[in-house]
């Protein structure tokens, strides 16, 4: 058995090729976001202090996407604001609230991106608008390429990004104590993506 198990887990590590970082040999088309692959995080500053660290467990996101001209890329997310998750139940239901992400009036936090900018060969970034508690602001993204690669379990062709967001909670008017020593009003936003592209 335990023979059977190293042949089987041979095979598959043959099966994994090194990503490709060239934008020009992956596919263009449809791509959606793989949740159980993705990761949305947000820090505040606590006292001063330490980076308080949260996230959001429910994301949706989608891009149209053309290799030869990734400026064009179309990108689109989605945000439950329910699904904010501290580790913290009460403290879950106090951001859930009113005072902060008001998610039973407004349950979406959406980004959309309008411009696509390359900076590097596998750096850029987006600008774009947020919806955060029905309050829109412009905002810029920084994205890495990872590249992109051959998912075998997915049978289908899978892509990479990360990225970073800085905002000021208070032009959300997100949450109370502004200012304060308590939580900052810079939030800092890391995003983790694998795309899946649609069949």
């Amino acid at each position: 058995m335990r023979y059977f198990l190293l042949s089987l887990l041979m095979l598959l590590t043959a099966c994994v090729s090194a990503p490709t970082q060239d934008p020009r040999e992956l596919p263009s088309g449809d791509w959606r976001i793989d949740p159980l692959h993705a990761s949305v995080t947000w820090r505040s500053r606590h006292f001063g202090l330490a980076w308080y660290t949260a996230r959001f467990d429910d994301i949706d996101a989608s891009l149209t996407f053309d290799p030869l001209r990734p400026e064009a890329t179309q990108l689109t997310a989605i945000i439950e604001a329910a699904s904010v998750s501290t580790g913290n139940t009460v403290f879950d239901e106090t951001l859930r609230g009113e005072n902060w992400f008001s998610a039973a009036r407004h349950p979406q936090i959406v980004f959309e991106a309008t411009q696509i900018v390359t900076t590097g060969e596998s750096t850029g970034h987006a600008e774009g608008f947020l919806t955060i508690r029905g309050v829109t602001r412009p905002v810029r993204m920084e994205i890495v390429f990872y590249g992109g690669n051959f998912n075998f379990l997915e049978n289908r062709d899978v892509i990479g990004f990360g990225a970073d967001m800085v905002l000021s909670r208070s032009e959300f008017g997100i949450g109370q104590l502004i200012p304060s020593a308590i939580a900052s009003d810079e939030v800092r936003i890391r995003i983790e993506a694998e795309f899946l592209q649609e069949n």
